[in-house]
């Protein structure tokens, strides 16, 4: 593999939106936890934290990869 500018950009952009809509549901899920007394909620909110980090690792690892590949 080897270091496209543009296929790493489509990835920054993919990470971005996964991680905006991270931050969007774990601050609905922290809001129904605390304000409505869900206690689900608080699964939801370990689970987007997740799925957040998860993005970032595999943005890097692409990175790294397309690194060693050149």
């Amino acid at each position: 593999m080897t270091f496209d500018v543009a296929v790493q950009k489509k990835r920054l952009m993919a990470m971005g939106a996964i991680n905006v809509l991270c931050v969007l549901v774990a601050l609905a899920a922290v809001v129904g936890f605390f304000k409505a007394g869900l206690d689900w909620a608080l699964l939801v909110f370990a689970a987007a934290l997740i799925v957040g980090f998860a993005a970032q690792i595999w943005f890097i690892a692409g990175l790294r990869r397309a690194k060693e590949g050149a």
